[in-house]
């Protein structure tokens, strides 16, 4: 059973050896750590050895790409419940800034700040009494994990050097921060020297665009704090991207890449040169079920929320647009039938009714299909919705009620769209 929130992992080990510890170090500190995981990536350190044999900043070296991606994908397979974030904080270029001074090598300037204070230091290396070697840190335990088998030790190879760029720009809606959107943020923060671009897309059914922004904001304030971060709207195909000069790279998937050309073919038609393509890999989903994506994503995660309960449970209505399919909510609980037991004479309900309220009294039974629209809700506790595309309940209104798709159309219109209900929903179907 985990016996800390929130704990810092620390991997010394070269970084050509670690793909094969990173599920077994993840599953050890799972069984530590319930919520929030750091990771920092140090190679060659030694907590508590004295002088220490490597820079604090290491370079940014094609096999951090793969380490990161790794991370993400084992996270999401053996410690889902956590919420893993890769520190960069750490990985710097070697080569003289643009003042022509060379990055230090001592300890950092300052401390990082994190969003969730660390109550225990995790690391793959035996400790020799690490307090001296970190006389600023504020341990509440600092623990070793266990080696396996396959963490043999190996010489370090040549790493080979990663391409960096200036500004780096990337796209998506990252709805409910999951593994893969973590990944292509690393990724693209260990290309970026000086500024990252994302554009945001807003669709229907994902997280408020102020909500998913400030998960954004501190997501990547923890994992590079240097990086000048600019978060804007995506309302169409390219944003800002087709007129930004100072961009130089685009990080895509295999799913975006077309995007990404499409980007490059609308800045040359601007006058503008095209930007590199940095491609990744996407994550694996092992939970996934025959109707979800192979993929992790948010759709999957989308879909696993419905029908679930978000608030605790008092009292129901069921409302959703025109023919989408209420009463089928009540499959379980037939809300129509329980409800019209409430007023049915010599009932248990009705007893209760009397007995709270007294006889000779008017009860009002809510049976409302605008109850959203005519600002009812205070009357319930929960409110379940169900949605479905407009066309969809175009074609189920014309069939079931025999009128035109004209009329059909002026109903839905009538009343609230999906978003619209969706954002007033406890529970969605």
């Amino acid at each position: 059973m985990a016996m800390f929130t929130t704990g810092i992992l620390v991997l010394t080990s070269p970084l050509n050896t670690l793909p094969l510890r990173i599920a077994p170090v993840l599953s050890s500190a799972a069984q530590l750590v319930e919520r929030t995981l750091y990771v920092h990536l140090h190679p060659g350190l030694i907590l508590g050895g004295g002088n220490q044999p490597r820079p604090v900043f290491i370079p940014p070296v094609v096999d951090l790409s793969t380490i990161i991606s790794r991370l993400y994908s084992n996270a999401a397979d053996v410690c889902g419940h956590l919420d893993v974030r890769v520190l960069l904080t750490n990985v710097r270029a070697q080569s003289a800034t643009s003042s022509g001074t060379t990055i230090p090598n001592g300890p950092f300037p300052r401390p990082q700040s994190l969003s969730h204070s660390p109550d225990v230091v995790l690391t793959d290396f035996p400790l020799q009494n690490p307090a001296p070697a970190c006389p600023q840190c504020c341990f509440t335990q600092l623990m070793m994990l266990q080696e396996t088998e396959d963490a043999l030790k190996e010489p370090e190879e040549e790493a080979e050097p990663l391409e960096t760029y200036s500004d780096v720009v990337v796209g998506g809606t990252f709805d409910r921060l999951h593994g893969a959107h973590k990944t292509l943020l690393n990724i693209s923060c260990l290309l970026a020297n000086r500024r990252f671009l994302i554009e945001k897309v807003l669709k229907e059914l994902v997280e408020p665009y102020s909500v998913r922004v400030q998960r954004l904001q501190e997501f990547l304030q923890e994992i590079k704090p240097s990086l000048q971060v600019e978060i804007v709207p995506l309302d169409d195909p390219y944003g800002v991207s087709v007129v930004d000069p100072l961009l130089q790279c685009i990080v895509v998937s295999e799913e975006t890449r077309k995007g990404g050309e499409a980007v490059n073919k609308k800045r040359i038609e601007n006058g503008l040169p095209a930007l590199v393509l940095h491609e990744i890999q996407l994550l694996k989903d092992a939970h996934h079920t025959e109707t979800e994506e192979e993929k992790i994503s948010s759709s999957s995660l989308r879909s696993r929320l419905l029908g679930t309960l978000l608030t605790p449970p008092k009292e129901a209505a069921a409302v959703g647009s025109p023919a989408a399919g209420r009463r089928l909510l009540w499959c379980r609980v037939d809300c129509d039938k329980l409800g019209h037991e409430v007023y049915q004479p010599d009932t248990a309900a009705h007893h209760r009714v009397l007995k709270e309220f007294g006889s000779g009294k008017q009860v009002c039974v809510l049976d409302a299909a605008v109850l959203l629209e005519a600002g009812w809700t205070d009357m319930t506790h929960e409110v379940w919705v169900t949605i479905i595309p407009e066309e969809e309940a175009v074609i189920r209104i014309t069939e079931r009620d025999g009128v035109t798709t004209e009329d059909a159309l002026r109903r839905l219109q009538s009343q609230w769209s999906n978003s619209q209900q969706v954002e007033r929903a406890n529970v969605m179907h």
